[in-house]
C-alpha cells in the first residue's frame, strides 16, 4: 500500500510549476510578441520542428516498447520508408501520414 504525499509539498511542487512554466511561456511570448525578431534567430527557429520530431520518434523506433527494447522490423522498415518518403517529397504532413499507414499495415500483415 503506497503512502499519500504530503499536501503541502505537493501543492508547493504544483504552484512551482504553474509558475515556472508560466515565466518560460511569458519570456517569449509577452516579451517578445510585439517586437520583430532578428533574420538570425528566425532562421534557427525554422529548424525546430526538424530536430523535436525525430527526437521523439527515434527511441520508439529504436527501443520499441511491444518487443521490450528489441529491435523490430516493422518499426526498423517504417522509419526508414518515412525517412526516404519525407526526403524526396520535403513534406511532413505526407511522410506522417504515411508513416502511419505503413506502421499498421506493416502490423497488420505481420
Amino acid at each position: 500500500m503506497t503512502q499519500a504525499p504530503d499536501p503541502t509539498l505537493l501543492w508547493t511542487i504544483i504552484i512551482g510549476l504553474a509558475v515556472g512554466s508560466f515565466a518560460l511561456r511569458f519570456a517569449f511570448i509577452g516579451l517578445m510578441g510585439g517586437r520583430t525578431m532578428p533574420a538570425w534567430l528566425m532562421r534557427h527557429l525554422r529548424y525546430t520542428a526538424v530536430a523535436i520530431i525525430p527526437a521523439l520518434v527515434a527511441p520508439l523506433v529504436a527501443w520499441p516498447t511491444p518487443t521490450g527494447g528489441a529491435p523490430s522490423l516493422p518499426h526498423v522498415a517504417v522509419a526508414v520508408a518515412v525517412f526516404a518518403l519525407g526526403y524526396l517529397t520535403r513534406n511532413v504532413l505526407i511522410a506522417m501520414g504515411a508513416g502511419a499507414c505503413g506502421f499498421l499495415l506493416l502490423f497488420l500483415l505481420h
